[in-house]
């Protein structure tokens, strides 16, 4: 199937300046190119639709170019912010880039094998720091009016409020862009850029000022910005604080695994179409099963086992896959402690003595003080419905709890029913 169809089922087509251009990305020999913001010294699961997009592009015969943003990444895109960002320093964007650097290698490739599809790996700070101020304003400023840029919805969205101004620092911001795209086309003959819908305004700036410019047809795609139900953009998590990472120091495999395969359902098409290389006919067979038997969330395990996968290898996948199964199976006792940490990280905890499992707890007291029952009566019914659980062993009360089965010689995980969790950590 051709990259047209292929995009328009995926639903990767937002807007488009010139929709021609699918016809040469299927000829093949496209250079395009897309700009990651270096805010954080790693990528997170918002940049994975255009890395993917990237990497559907050289997979089709075209040559993508992953531009770090580290002479942007000194202003900050104001586009539908609501507030201007911190600036950060030089040595911090320095470091950040470094880390986004090693990320992308895992999509793209970047070999001589590659031929004349091999993937570039380029800093905009190379350029932007170094073009004197008067050539940029004289060369590239010139070609905009002050009304033209205020009219991008991106800066009005801004404009409007009241309570919040725009920087002129922020106010340059599209310029800068517009001249990567310039700088790009004249050195590296590319033709294409994509980005997400909030960078419509910019892309359109880059077009224009290329065409301006050099008279060359360039051309712009956007993509649209994956929402959650609630119509947050997709990638926080659950607490809505902290982003979910691509770097496994910061966001783990298995945490990443989980975030996936907890997807609501009217998320989860999206998620297989952007984030996955799954076919058609599986992905709508993957539809239909969310739509016949949402219980066993199929799509949200093959979202999530191609996920880890593709950002952190097979072995990653496995590995986070069975360590969710083992939340509920006997095999928890074959996880590292890392791992176990990372299985049990949201349930409450409490720290035990030794001397206090000497002779064994009953299994009664243990409920109550790991506040899984609200008396000891109600303790007594959960085991004689046999839905209490000590490292996921059924346990009737009929015999103490003692340390010989404790997970690393610390650890006893105590379980009522399906999701109520206590961890035991023995001091």
């Amino acid at each position: 199937m051709n990259l047209r169809d292929d995009w328009h089922f995926r639903g990767l087509v937002q807007q488009t300046t010139d929709e021609t251009i699918f016809d040469r990305l299927n000829a093949g020999g496209v250079t395009a190119y897309i700009g990651f913001d270096p805010t954080a010294p790693s990528l997170h699961i918002g940049s994975l639709l255009q890395l993917c997009n990237l990497r559907r592009l050289q997979l089709a015969g075209n040559r993508p170019i992953a531009l770090a943003g580290g002479g942007t990444g000194l202003i900050g895109d104001p586009s539908f912010k609501a507030v201007e960002r911190p600036l950060l320093t030089s040595e911090q964007l320095h470091e950040n880039v470094e880390g986004i650097h090693e990320q992308l290698g895992r999509f793209l490739d970047f070999s001589h094998g590659a031929g004349k599809s091999q993937a570039l790996l380029l800093n905009n700070a190379d350029w932007l720091t170094t073009v004197p101020l008067t050539d940029f304003l004289r060369d590239v400023g010139k070609h905009f009016t002050v009304n033209q840029m205020i009219a991008k919805e991106s800066v009005k969205s801004r404009l409007d409020r009241d309570d919040v101004g725009l920087s002129f620092t922020e106010f340059s911001y599209m310029l800068l862009q517009a001249y990567d795209f310039l700088r790009l086309n004249i050195d590296f003959d590319c033709t294409l850029q994509l980005g997400g819908s909030d960078q419509w305004g910019n892309i359109t700036m880059g077009t224009e000022l290329v065409r301006k410019v050099t008279g060359s047809s360039v051309a712009g795609i956007t993509s649209p910005l994956l929402l959650r139900a609630d119509g947050q953009k997709f990638g926080k998590s659950e607490g809505g604080n902290d982003r979910v990472w691509l770097d496994a120091t910061m966001t783990s495999p298995f945490v990443l695994h989980q975030f996936l395969l907890n997807a609501d359902d009217d998320t989860t098409p999206g998620l297989l179409r952007f984030f996955t290389f799954l076919d058609h006919e599986t992905i709508l067979e993957l539809d239909e099963a969310t739509r016949t038997a949402p219980q066993e969330r199929r799509a949200q395990r093959a979202v999530a086992n191609d996920v880890v996968a593709l950002v952190h290898g097979e072995e990653a996948a496995r590995l986070a896959e069975r360590a969710g199964e083992a939340l509920f199976a006997e095999s928890i006792a074959e996880l590292d402690e890392a791992t176990l940490l990372q299985v049990v990280a949201d349930a409450p905890s409490s720290t035990w003595t030794r001397g206090e499992f000497a002779a064994g707890v009953d299994a009664v007291e243990l409920l109550v003080r790991c506040e899984l029952a609200g008396s000891k009566a109600e303790a007594r019914r959960f085991l004689e419905q046999g839905g209490v659980y000590v490292n996921n062993v059924r346990i009737d009360g009929s015999a103490p709890v003692d340390l010989s089965g404790a997970l690393h010689g610390r650890y006893l995980v105590v379980r009522r029913g399906r999701r109520q969790l206590h961890l035991v950590v023995v001091a």
